[in-house]
């Protein structure tokens, strides 16, 4: 996969960098992503993880480096330039159109997404429909969203975004607020949603064991810069990446973890949980 990244990466992200003021949230990051890859985005508060993902989507502009997206440059397209490319996002504070209903977000999404190839037989209501129906969304698809659960907000969000046959999809912390039951429920639909429309995904995400189970490789962002990447359980177990995330402090707490995991036979990774 290493080889076929190198030669036509989906996302191309070179030497990006983002100062607000006296603060650098970005520095020099360079990021690629192949086709199909799903990638776990981490790194502490404040490592500028969601300022990355408003430069890739055209919601902030970065002070210096470039954007390619299946080759081309992007780097100065808008928003709805790079949406209509491809490229779709969820948002950590979920940003539905509350007044409108659960089927006017996704038509939204359907009107004005990338422009596909119509296949034989299909329309707009059927393309709709189908991702209703895979989010469980299909009976309150006339529901005003302002009137549903968080959880239901948030799915939302995702059917908007998947309506616009996203290429590419930013993931930003879509499982925060939810209980143990609807995490375990929320990973199994982001593992269908991935296999049933074959898009390429980029996750941000503070529960571990959630992106263990889901990503191919995690990339950490540490105050702005590129700490480390590589497969997930190469780099949960990096010194580097226990000290951003835990402090010298946590490290030793995190050992001990680490040494009755082992003796009870189980994972290393669960520390992070």
């Amino acid at each position: 996969m290493g080889e076929e990244i190198e030669k036509r990466p989906l996302l191309n992200v070179k030497e990006v960098t983002k100062t607000f003021g006296g603060v650098t949230a970005l520095h020099n990051v360079d990021f690629q992503v192949a086709q199909n890859e799903i990638v776990g985005l981490i790194g502490p508060n404040g490592a500028g993880k969601t300022t990355f993902f408003n430069i890739i989507a055209g919601n902030i502009r970065q002070d210096r480096g470039k954007i390619y997206f299946e080759g081309r440059n992007c780097t100065h397209l808008r928003p709805f330039e790079r949406c209509r490319l491809g490229i779709a996002r969820t948002y950590q504070a979920v940003r539905p159109f509350m007044d409108f209903s659960v089927e006017q977000n996704v038509m939204v999404g359907l009107c004005y997404g990338r422009r596909e190839e119509p296949k034989a037989g299909s329309n707009i209501d059927e393309k709709g429909r189908k991702i209703l129906e895979l989010l469980g969304l299909e009976g309150k698809r006339r529901e005003l969203t302002k009137n549903l659960t968080l959880v239901d907000r948030k799915l939302v969000e995702v059917a908007r975004a998947l309506a616009t046959s996203p290429k590419l999809l930013l993931l930003d912390e879509v499982l925060s607020g939810l209980n143990p039951v609807e995490l375990e429920e929320a990973v199994k639909l982001i593992k269908t949603l991935s296999k049933s429309f074959g898009f390429t995904i980029i996750w941000i995400e503070h529960i571990m064991k959630a992106l263990l189970t889901v990503c191919d490789r995690f990339v950490v962002l540490h105050y702005g810069s590129k700490l480390i990447e590589g497969k997930p359980d190469v780099v949960v177990s990096d010194e580097r990446v226990m000290e951003a995330y835990l402090g010298r402090g946590g490290m030793r707490l995190a050992e001990r973890l680490r040494q009755s995991y082992s003796s009870a036979g189980g994972n290393e990774s669960d520390a992070f949980g």
